[in-house]
Formats: structure tokens, sequence, C-alpha cells
């Protein structure tokens, strides 16, 4: 019997505070922060991320975010291109529609951390993860939790995935 393919997978890790973070989040929340992060998964010769606008794909470091801040090996997968692609329409249909896109709750994070465990049978970093409570813990977090509720963020440079001609 032949072994069968082994495609790697790894976590595109991006600071979408670019350095602010570290600086800021002492004074700000009372506690040290080395980002704000965004994450996609890269598998098959191409980056899949969650935003506001659904799941969405582009070339490896292809968004406007440019190169990543790091890239974490997650490990390495037998699932095919054609099957992976299956499983991201029928995540873009269910869990990841864009209307289910939550800044704290159900974000980019939450989608990288599914789809490697779909992959490779493990989850992200919990720096990554746990983000969102760690926000939440202080109190400037609880203070302006209504506004970042608010905020839906999309990282451009991606085409919709799922989609038929990348409608949303």
């Amino acid at each position: 019997m032949e072994p069968p393919n082994l495609y790697p997978v790894k976590l595109y890790v991006y600071d979408l505070s670019k350095g602010l973070a570290r600086r800021l989040s002492p004074i700000m929340l009372g506690k040290q922060l080395e980002g704000i992060w965004h994450t996609s998964i890269v598998v098959h010769k191409d980056e899949f991320f969650f935003g506001s606008g659904g799941i969405s794909s582009c070339p490896p470091g292809g968004t406007l975010l440019g190169p990543p801040d790091s890239v974490v090996d997650v490990g390495s997968t037998e699932v095919t291109e054609e099957l992976f692609l299956e499983y991201l329409s029928s995540l873009g249909e269910s869990l990841f529609r864009s209307e289910a896109y939550n800044l704290f709750e159900h974000n980019c994070n939450t989608f990288t951390n599914e789809v490697a465990q779909f992959l490779t049978g493990r989850k992200i970093p919990s720096y990554i993860t746990d983000l969102p409570s760690e926000i939440l813990s202080t109190p400037f977090g609880q203070a302006l939790r209504p506004l970042l509720d608010s905020i839906q963020i999309q990282p451009p440079g991606g085409s919709a995935v799922g989609r038929p001609n990348g409608q949303s």
C-alpha cells in the first residue's frame, strides 16, 4: 500500500496592532499583551481566513496585512485539497457564515483553531485563543466591550471561498 500524501499546515500570525498592543497594553489594560492576533491557515498553497466577509483565501501573505509576524508549524495533513475545499464550503454555510462573525467569541482565531484540529488534530497556541478573555477580564476591556463588539474585521486582499463568483 502506498503511503498517503502529507501536506504541510502552517498558522500565519499577524499583529493587527503593529506593535501598539505591546507598548500600550500595560497602561491601558494593566497587563502586557504581545499583540492583537489575526490568524490564518496556509495549506494546499493558499492562505485561508475568516472575517466579517466570511471565509476567504489568497496566496500566502497576499492580504494587505503583508507578511505574517510569525509562522507556526501546525503539522501536516492527509486531507486532500478537494476534500478540504468541500469542508470549507460546509463551514461557510454553517458555523462560519459572515453574519456569525464576532470579534470576541467567533473570529479568525476560532476559525483557524477549528480548521487546524480538522486537518492535524492539533489546536492553535492558547496565547492566541485566550486573548479575548484576557482583554475582557480588565476594567478597560469591559468598558470598551460595546464598541469592540461592533467592530467587523475583514483583511482586504482575499477572495471568498465556497460562494459562486466570490459573492457573499
